[in-house]
């Protein structure tokens, strides 16, 4: 039989949004005796599967900047899954080049996941795949655009996962010796915060993306059990592979442990999703996709302690993942993400000011650190966190460069854009996050201290976990109504410190955005806000 050339003979067009930069990691022989090229081409039997990010059926509605209706996981799936022509057209260029189209799988999301040898994804997607040897392992890596046929222009949306290269970085900090520290466990800091003491989260599910790292449930028994709580009952949800693989306390480990100590905490009762994934654009993705259309472990919450610089990531990559982040809004589930721990800058040499994501997409919670100090529920200093002086971080924030300023965000004060189209402002709100006032956390079977961005997102999803639960829904995507004027009473405000480029002062700014939580009024004010039926959240339930 003849194998068609429908697509072969098309002319080429670039995937908008596809140019990858060159790999900038350190390249070293793998052996100090074995002279071994650093970078070599990818071995063209080797397999690959790549995550073809679709057309859906229809734009997802939007009004003033939130989604127009909150809908049932099956109503999206039906109103917004993937296009059936692009899903007939992409499935026969598979064919053609010797790919292989597997099931599309849940309706929700618009991802279609192919697979293929090296040699024939390079010559599907117009690419060069190179293996470069760095002193932390060995990655595929492609530089430059991806180029496909002109009949699939504008049915595929991005193409993840043929570069493998490490994407995010956790936003976690390990306390150094001080003459003067400060730690509290996470029950502590919810009670200096105002959290209802005798709130649950039960009928709760809080979703945790992961990396890497994983957790030991011995650890998580005796952790819970000397703070007097019982242990959450923990979930390990494999996305591309990724799998929970505890290594040791130096790792990822400590990102894992701090999530799911942190959250489940101060939200007892909860049960906790853990997505592990592979590291790299593709993996982060996919995680996160996965989390929101979840009909399993359906979580009402999302806590995300990774992130990159903006200019990190491929404006794909960018797109495919606010989409995942747009859809949760649209389904109801809030998604906190850290803002990063290298203060204005992020960690850019020579770069400016820059923000992380997916802490800047529009449709996420993006969660700043302070130095927080203060005993039972009386709070005696809270300043924005700035150690870069002694080389322990700060707080993320800034206004970003891709993501133009919502519409709820435009009477805040949001500084000038670094770029045409840009305007974001990070982060929407702030929570304890110096490692020298940090959180008491068991890793590995070692009691530490740990501090970073990383815990103010998981700090803040288990607020969340009992807001809804005190109110009887899910409160969704809040950020609307945080900046309502309403909302002011529901923070304190943080108005001393800087991140570097930028200074607190009176209201929203940009390395304390509206504030630390006043955990009963932020209870109260999400549950003011109209519910998907239009109708008000009934009052909370518990007091603090």
């Amino acid at each position: 039989m003849a194998v068609s050339s429908r697509f072969a003979s098309q002319s080429r067009v670039v995937l908008a949004g596809s140019e990858k930069k060159p790999y900038a990691g350190e390249l070293q022989p793998v052996t100090a005796t074995a002279v071994v090229p650093a970078v070599k081409p990818a071995a063209r039997m080797r397999r690959i599967t790549v995550s073809v990010v679709l057309s859906p059926k229809a734009k997802l509605l939007m009004k003033r900047g939130k989604p127009q209706e909150r809908l049932t996981r099956a109503a999206f799936a039906s109103r917004y899954g993937a296009d059936p022509a692009s899903v007939k057209l992409v499935r026969a260029f598979a064919k053609e080049f010797g790919l292989t189209a597997e099931p599309l799988g849940k309706p929700g999301p618009c991802t279609l996941h192919l697979s293929g040898s090296a040699a024939a994804m390079q010559k599907a997607f117009g690419c060069s795949l190179k293996l470069h040897t760095t002193a932390s392992g060995t990655y595929r890596v492609r530089e430059g655009a991806l180029c496909i046929p002109q009949e699939l222009d504008g049915h595929i949306l991005a193409v993840l996962g043929l570069d493998n290269r490490p994407q995010a970085r956790p936003h976690f900090r390990v306390s150094k010796p001080h003459a003067v520290n400060t730690s509290y466990t996470p029950v502590q800091v919810g009670a200096l915060y105002g959290f209802p003491a005798t709130a649950t989260a039960s009928g709760q599910t809080i979703g945790i993306i992961e990396l890497g790292g994983g957790y030991r449930s011995a650890d998580l028994t005796a952790y819970f059990k000397t703070l007097g709580l019982p242990a959450p009952v923990v979930t390990a949800v494999s996305v591309d592979g990724g799998k929970n693989t505890p290594g040791n306390a130096n790792g990822a480990d400590a990102e894992v442990m701090l999530d799911i100590e942190v959250s489940a905490a101060v939200a007892s009762g909860a049960k906790i999703a853990v997505y592990f994934v592979p590291n790299t654009d593709q993996g982060f993705f996919d995680a996160v996709s996965t989390a929101v259309h979840d009909s399993v472990n359906k979580p009402s919450v999302i806590s995300i302690s990774w992130g990159g610089p903006e200019s990190s990531w491929t404006a794909q990559a960018i797109t495919a993942l606010d989409g995942a982040c747009q859809a949760a809004a649209a389904l109801g589930v809030t998604i906190t993400v850290a803002c990063g721990d290298n203060g204005s800058t992020d960690g850019v040499t020579g770069g400016g000011n820059n923000v992380d994501f997916p802490a800047s997409s529009p449709h996420v919670l993006a969660c700043g650190g302070t130095t927080l100090v203060g005993s039972g529920s009386t709070i005696t200093s809270e300043v924005v966190w700035n150690e870069l002086a002694i080389g322990e971080g700060a707080t993320g924030g800034g206004v970003s460069a891709v993501f133009p300023l919502p519409v709820w965000q435009q009477g805040a004060g949001v500084p000038p854009a670094p770029a045409a189209g840009g305007g974001r402002g990070v982060p929407d709100v702030a929570g304890d996050a110096d490692p020298s006032t940090g959180y008491v956390i068991r890793v590995d079977s070692q009691t530490m201290t740990i501090g970073g961005t990383s815990a103010v997102a998981p700090l803040w999803a288990g607020l969340i976990a009992l807001a809804n639960q005190q109110n009887g829904a899910a409160a969704g995507f809040i950020n609307p109504t945080i900046y309502a004027a309403a909302a002011k009473k529901a923070f304190r405000d943080i108005t001393q410190g800087n991140n570097g480029g930028f200074s607190a002062g009176p209201g929203w700014d940009a390395c304390s955005g509206q504030g630390s939580p006043i955990g009963s009024a932020v209870i109260n004010a999400l549950g003011a806000a109209p519910s998907k039926s239009g109708k008000k959240h009934k009052k909370p339930i518990a007091k603090k």
